[in-house]
């Protein structure tokens, strides 16, 4: 592990950051896009025409924007914004092989009951316009330029700024599966054991690139009454503890503190009152290899669950990055609130084990959402001084 300081290794990689000066701010990775770049995504994800060298160049420009603007606000570890991604779950029918069709959205469970509500919060957020593919047959790499891109992008980027941390999104194969049903393989284990096969190149591509791996694993979580509604909760457990173990043998080459993990139950608006609690996952969540963990802990639904941290035994070598960040509204925190839940995670495991994230992406499908462009990176301010305002307290 690392200290506060450091020079981005370009080539050879780089152990996780910790905040032994005062506390990191990071986020989950989507940032907003610009409805040039969400045009383009939609358009290559549906297969229509469009100028490829065009493509790139705005995704170019959105990372470099991503970037810079990332670093202006006075977050420590950045992301690419996920431009070059129509979504973090369902990019990868462009990458692998075996995916194909588009099939309608699964309702959650807790928008069931409300077909008003739904149709109000299509007006408002925008209606699913990328795909949902299926598995139709064998999964393997078909693409790797689209990572080498992305690695570039990135790269060249952070040439520009004062940045010395780096993270790229990659969605692990449990979450593959619960956005993109199979229809080819004998068995749900064999179907989560290809994608991993086929997803461990990007997996160390992005460490060997000196990036640190975001695993995306909403499975773990959200899976329960989404992509997984028709299993028990027994036997959503099950397939989540599956989950974890397949997405350890994939990473089994990459350091543990060269990763981090996100779980969550969902960045949509509803009540939520579905959503599996915490501490029935927890233990499964614990025993993934990555040593950061990110996970809802601002929004109405979760930020109870603070409780349940403090309860449970914490392994020695996980760095908790807690959302203190509601992306499920266009509200700017205060910035005394953001400490206060920083200092509440603090005293639980020590404050040089606690960066200080958001509860989910701000810009998690192209061509939807609810949360304003504007308010968002304002959002992402009140996170930097609401930081700054928990180390005074924490170093004081």
């Amino acid at each position: 592990m690392g200290t506060t300081e450091g020079t981005f290794a370009s080539e050879s990689g780089t152990s996780m950051k910790l905040s032994t000066n005062r506390i990191l701010t990071t986020h989950v990775g989507s940032l907003p896009r610009s409805h040039e770049l969400s045009e383009m995504l939609l358009k290559k994800d549906h297969e229509q025409p469009y100028d490829p060298h065009d493509f790139d160049r705005v995704v170019r420009e959105a990372v470099a924007h991503n970037v810079e603007r990332q670093s202006a606000t006075g977050i420590d570890i950045v992301s690419d914004g996920e431009a070059s991604k129509v979504s973090y779950a369902t990019y990868i029918h462009q990458r692998l092989t075996g995916f194909g069709g588009d099939q309608p959205r699964k309702v959650a469970l807790d928008l069931q009951e409300y077909p008003d509500f739904r149709k109000k919060i299509a007006a408002v957020a925008g209606t699913q316009a990328f795909r949902r593919t299926c598995c139709l047959g064998p999964v393997a790499v078909q693409d790797r330029e689209a990572m080498r891109k992305d690695i570039a992008n990135l790269r060249d980027a952070i040439k520009k700024t004062h940045v010395t941390e780096a993270f790229m999104n990659s969605a692990s194969p449990g979450l593959v599966t619960a956005f993109q049903p199979n229809h080819f393989y004998p068995t749900h284990e064999a179907y989560v054991q290809a994608i991993a096969e086929a997803m461990k190149e990007e997996y160390e591509a992005i460490v060997e690139a000196g990036f640190l791996l975001q695993l995306d694993c909403p499975d773990l979580a959200m899976g329960r009454h989404t992509g997984f509604q028709e299993l028990t909760e027994a036997e959503f457990l099950k397939r989540a503890a599956l989950h974890v173990d397949v997405l350890n043998h994939a990473v089994a080459k990459i350091p543990a503190d060269k990763m981090r993990m996100h779980v969550c139950w969902g960045n949509y608006d509803g009540p939520h009152d579905h959503d599996i609690p915490l501490e029935k996952i927890i233990g499964i969540v614990l025993k993934a290899k990555p040593a950061a963990l990110l996970f809802e802990a601002a929004n109405p639904r979760h930020e109870h669950e603070w409780i349940v941290w403090r309860e449970i035994e914490i392994p020695e070598h996980k760095i908790l990055v807690p959302g203190v960040i509601d992306t499920g509204t266009n509200y700017v925190e205060h910035p005394e609130l953001v400490a206060q839940r920083i200092c509440r995670y603090a005293d639980i495991v020590g404050r040089d084990r606690i960066i200080a994230g958001t509860d989910c992406g701000f810009g998690t499908f192209a061509g939807m959402g609810r949360l304003d462009p504007g308010i968002s990176w304002k959002k992402l301010k009140s996170l930097v001084t609401g930081a700054a305002i928990a180390s005074q307290r924490l170093w004081s």
